[in-house]
């Protein structure tokens, strides 16, 4: 769904400041999803309802992050631009990555309008299509945007479509958050900007589980956490990113040969594993060099590596300019874009 203007009631911004698990070494977590989440800050915007009778179809423009969406009542079909179209039944839930333009409608065939004059018009939190007492369908939710420096950590290892059926398992617990979410987007309680910022959180690590749950989605790092093989290597350098991990080792842990787990983790998860942790190691410091959390000679020590060299060494090649000039840009960056500059202190106080 896109997003509805500022003056609707629930158009919802959240901007979370994730902090460690591990306060005295908050580059290490056990917990990739965590990790990822915390390095990309989702600013979480939960957008007006969808109430709609008759026949319909509205068509929606690409957007460059995540979008997340609910069928509360009725049914209606997903047409993601390239791929089969996809029913979607009450209860169902569905996470799109990066969309290319897509539709959705009431029946196939249903010659579909631009969403974005309905959603900017949209009042009371709700945008309606036909009479509202003959209402047959009604869907919920929102969208989230990540921090760029980081995004397609994610964005490059979501598929366009994850969708959960009602009678899905993990579709039985997400019904009774959607319950509360709806209950949130339906009143004016106070706190409920609050109340829909961590459900839509909560919602959304959910619909990154289900897909970590599929055997059969693509490759990358999500797809591979359940595995007690290639996954227990992957959690083993996200929980100890300092820790000068060697083939051998991290092929123990999986209990493989170290030919055996070179080439099954390149397989599953897309690049070569010691590739897989320096670009890792370089994500963590990247956002560090922005926020201003680390000295280049701190993050050194803290990633890995012998010596301030070495990680600058390392640095340049991994993201084409060294920590100190990516840093300059970086606090430059701060000074000149008043939103940036905003996060910077928010971070900030939240560190205090």
């Amino acid at each position: 769904m896109l997003q509805a203007k500022r003056c609707t009631l629930h158009n919802v911004t959240s901007e979370f400041l994730y902090r460690s698990s591990r306060e005295s070494s908050p580059l290490a977590s056990s917990d990739p999803i965590a990790d990822a989440i915390g390095l990309l800050r989702p600013r979480a915007v939960v957008e007006p309802g969808l109430h709609a009778a008759g026949a319909w179809a509205l068509r929606f423009d690409p957007f460059p992050h995540v979008k997340l969406g609910i069928v509360v009542r009725g049914e209606c079909w997903l047409a993601l631009q390239g791929h089969e179209p996809v029913l979607l039944r009450e209860g169902d839930f569905y996470l799109l990555g990066n969309p290319p333009p897509y539709v959705l409608a009431s029946a196939l065939g249903e010659e579909p309008r631009a969403a974005t004059s309905l959603w900017d018009n949209a009042t009371n939190g709700a945008v309606h299509i036909g009479p509202e007492v003959e209402e047959d369908t009604y869907l919920c939710g929102g969208h989230f945007s990540f921090d760029d420096t980081n995004a397609s950590m994610l964005i490059d290892v979501l598929p366009p479509l994850v969708h959960v059926h009602a009678a899905d398992p993990r579709g039985k617990l997400l019904a009774h958050l959607s319950q509360l979410l709806v209950a949130e987007v339906e009143t004016t309680a106070v706190g409920g900007s609050l109340v829909l910022d961590h459900l839509a959180q909560i919602l959304f690590v959910h619909m990154l589980r289900a897909h970590a749950d599929h055997a059969d989605q693509p490759t990358g790092w999500l797809a591979v956490l359940n595995n007690d093989g290639i996954g227990a290597a992957l959690r083993a350098m996200h929980a100890d990113v300092a820790h000068r991990w060697t083939l051998k080792e991290l092929a123990a842990i999986s209990r493989m040969s170290r030919s055996a787990f070179a080439s099954s983790f390149k397989s599953q998860v897309g690049t070569p594993p010691l590739e897989y942790l320096i670009e890792w190691r370089m994500s963590l410091a990247r956002d560090a060099l922005r926020r201003g959390t680390r000295s280049i000679s701190e993050l050194a020590f803290a990633t890995g590596y012998e010596s301030e060299s070495a990680f600058s060494t390392a640095f340049r090649r991994v993201v084409g300019s060294s920590p100190k000039q990516f840093r300059n840009a970086a606090q430059h960056a701060m000074k000149t874009d008043p939103s940036q500059q905003r996060t910077h202190e928010e971070l900030a106080t939240a560190r205090a």
